[in-house]
């Protein structure tokens, strides 16, 4: 019997690295070797590449791992335009892309697919943590720095939405290119408006840059930074010095409890580095995904997906989740601050937890998405 092969389709070189990349292939692994390594009496074997965050590039691997090389589920693919290519191909192709990495909500949205299951976290939930819980301790007038992609006008939509509702206003807003070093024009149009808060719709390396920039131009002397996609990754690079104080969402945190340190503990002896909910997300993908192959007798795309659909997810990171018919994993989200260096007692301590979101709160409901999927009934 030929392997039963998954594909990590990652940024191992550039932005997003450090959230997915290696670490992505890491926690993959992990699930597959506590699973035992076969299913369905067939070898289990985890491929990579990286997509530059171009989305011909990734594109064109999704279309070679799928026809050449018998892939039957891509997972993680961080960055959301890479995620929208390989949800379309996999769409076509009937085989699963578990969107382990990406953040645009339109994936469970107006480009939903029968065998794409969005997991981890995505636009809406963050804003609707993040910029709700701002807007409530006071900031009525934002201005937006977003990354010039499908991701950082995702996050911006999503957040407009929120502020408006909580009675707030956006008094302007720039996009920036991906990837960029130099930020000080963009700040300096944020800090010259005085709005109470600047959003930063990025991820990554655009994040960190963002964030260290801002303190050098004295923004957060008069203005909250609000960081809407925020990895502990990105924590640890920045520092706590940098970092503290700000408020963020995220679908995992190593140290929540017993069983999030247990698997961080062995992620980070692989590693060296602090687990991201991408890379918990990946490994809950994984064995969920195997499960349901088990448990459907067959790798076919549709049936797995549907078999998925039906099994509640259990991991260390989740919790009776549940995969709805457009694709979405509705699990809790959760509100953190970080600490400042005084607070932090041990290693990656950075985050204090604020609130626990319920995941029918977190994730926009179904029939507000637009997906197609559900309007064939």
């Amino acid at each position: 019997m030929p392997p039963l092969k998954l594909g990590v389709l990652t940024d191992m070189s550039s932005l997003y690295a450090d959230n997915g990349g290696q670490g992505s292939v890491v926690a993959a692994q992990m699930a597959v070797d506590d699973f035992g390594g076969t299913v369905l009496g067939r070898k289990i074997e985890v491929i990579s590449a990286d997509h530059q965050n171009k989305a011909d590039i990734g594109g064109a691997i999704t279309r070679r791992w799928i026809e050449n090389e018998n892939v039957e589920v891509i997972l993680d693919v961080p960055n959301s335009a890479v995620a929208l290519a390989v949800q379309g191909i996999t769409r076509d192709k009937k085989k699963l892309f578990l969107a382990t990495g990406a953040a645009t909500s339109r994936l469970t949205g107006d480009e939903c697919s029968q065998t794409g299951i969005h997991w981890t976290y995505d636009t809406y939930a963050l804003s609707q943590g993040t910029t709700k819980a701002v807007s409530k301790l006071g900031v009525r007038s934002w201005y937006f720095l977003s990354a010039d992609y499908s991701l950082g006008a995702q996050l911006e939509a999503d957040s407009r939405k929120v502020i408006a509702a909580a009675g707030g206003q956006v008094v302007g807003a720039v996009k920036h290119p991906i990837n960029t070093p130099d930020f000080s024009s963009f700040l300096l149009q944020a800090q010259s408006s005085k709005a109470d808060a600047i959003a930063l719709a990025d991820a990554g390396g655009d994040f960190i840059n963002a964030v260290k920039q801002a303190g050098e131009f004295g923004v957060t002397k008069t203005q909250k930074l609000v960081g809407l996609l925020v990895f502990i990754a990105d924590i640890h690079s920045l520092g706590l010095q940098s970092a503290q104080g700000l408020i963020l969402s995220s679908a995992f945190y190593w140290d929540l409890n017993d069983d999030t340190r247990a698997w961080s503990k062995r992620f980070i002896e692989k590693t060296g580095k602090v687990p991201t909910m991408i890379h918990a997300g990946t490994y809950g993908a994984v064995t969920h995904y195997l499960k349901s192959v088990a448990a459907a007798g067959s790798v076919d795309g549709p049936v797995v997906a549907a078999k998925m659909r039906e099994i509640p997810v259990n991991d260390f990171m989740t919790k009776d989740g549940r995969i709805r018919e457009d694709g979405r994993l509705v699990r809790d989200m959760y509100l953190f601050k970080v600490k400042s260096p005084e607070q932090s007692r041990y290693k990656f301590d950075y985050y204090q937890l604020l609130a626990t979101i319920p995941g029918n709160e977190a994730f926009k409901p179904q029939e507000e998405g637009g997906c197609p999927l559900l309007s064939k009934k």
